[in-house]
């Protein structure tokens, strides 16, 4: 295999070609979480496995119905996930997480263990008259007397409190995100064994983000490696390994096989779809002719181009009342054809966020 036939296996792995999901939540169930601290990125995301009418607002009313939640899990970053998970995806992955926090609770915020416990009862008590915004709960805990020595000690309280299962995103008002309690906002659920959750998980991972290899679902989830070596021994006949070029990736069963791509295929994705952001190598979905510039650095540094499944340049959105701006920078040459892809390509995008497009295409090659 070819860092050209991996790139495509991942594409239809990762459901940027083929069959659009139905709705905002298949997509998050088919990767188990989608990562989402840049937002309006993230539901781009989700629209792009979609059919191409999908707007922002239909991924918008997903959120606030509560159909899917946003919460810091995996390593400690938000994510879009499934409801009725979010319980034993924190109880499988959030313990790591949480000693990391307790550590920069203690050294650097003044935080103990003690005060994070104190501030999920506060937290509970605030958000049980309903959904309150950030603010509300900064009031809240001040008014408790908690600790706030640091700007920074709001953010990993209400981190651990998401990390704990206590909170999670709530409906918006107006244009404000809140918070919302798991146990009001989400039905409950039994819990699931760890193993079973182990292998649900490490299955979800290879068979959407594969081929990919140990340390990079390790990264993705947090987890260690041994996890998930014990998670792929879990996985059984539903994974298969290959060596490719000494590394050993692991994808779901008949999932090596590369996709038809077609021709032209490009594609302006946000700087954290999973089909980018979710491996510690990159080496597959790079282009091998890609110059080493420079100004590399800068031009990939905001969002991403993929032309036939591999990174060609970059781009930058900027979003205004009256228009969507896509300024795009191409780091390799591109054929009228592939130049009027990249332009419908934008158009959805507009189109997407509700807004007339202006576009603007460069060249740094």
């Amino acid at each position: 295999m070819t860092n050209r036939s991996i790139a495509h296996a991942r594409l239809c792995n990762s459901r940027l070609i083929g069959d659009p999901f139905g709705a905002p939540l298949d997509v998050v169930r088919w990767f188990g979480a989608v990562q989402s601290q840049d937002i309006p990125g993230a539901m781009w995301a989700v629209a792009q496995r979609m059919p191409p009418a999908t707007t922002l607002a239909d991924v918008e009313a997903a959120l606030d119905a509560g159909t899917v939640v946003r919460t810091h899990v995996l390593r400690p970053t938000w994510h879009f996930v499934a409801p009725d998970e979010l319980r034993w995806l924190e109880a499988l992955t959030g313990p790591r997480v949480q000693r990391a926090n307790d550590h920069v609770g203690r050294r650097r915020l003044g935080i103990d263990r003690s005060t994070f416990d104190r501030a999920n009862e506060v937290i509970r008590v605030a958000l049980s008259g309903g959904p309150l915004a950030r603010e509300g709960l900064r009031a809240a805990l001040m008014e408790a007397g908690i600790p706030f020595a640091d700007p920074n000690a709001l953010s990993h309280l209400l981190m651990n409190a998401e990390l704990d299962a206590v909170i999670c995103s709530g409906p918006r008002v107006g244009r404000q995100a809140t918070y919302a309690l798991v146990d009001e906002w989400i039905a409950p659920v039994p819990p699931r064994d760890p193993d079973l959750a182990l292998r649900d998980l490490t299955i979800r991972y290879f068979r959407s983000h594969g081929p990919a290899l140990v340390h990079d679902m390790a990264w993705w989830s947090g987890l260690t490696v041994t996890d998930v070596r014990h998670g792929i021994e879990l996985g059984g006949d539903v994974l298969e390994e290959r060596i490719v070029d000494g590394k050993r990736y692991v994808a779901g069963r008949g999932r090596f096989q590369p996709a038809d791509v077609p021709d032209p295929h490009v594609l302006l994705l946000s700087n954290y779809d999973e089909y980018l952001g979710s491996y510690t190598d990159y080496g597959p979905v790079y282009a091998e002719s890609l110059p080493k510039t420079r100004t590399i650095a800068d031009v990939l540094g905001g969002h991403i181009v993929v032309r036939d499944g591999l990174v060609v340049g970059g781009w930058r959105r900027q979003l205004r009342p009256d228009r969507a701006r896509a300024t795009v920078t191409l780091l390799m040459p591109f054929t009228a054809t592939e130049l009027d892809a990249l332009a419908e390509e934008a158009d959805r995008w507009a189109r997407f966020m509700g807004l007339p497009l202006e576009l603007q295409v460069a060249r740094n090659d």
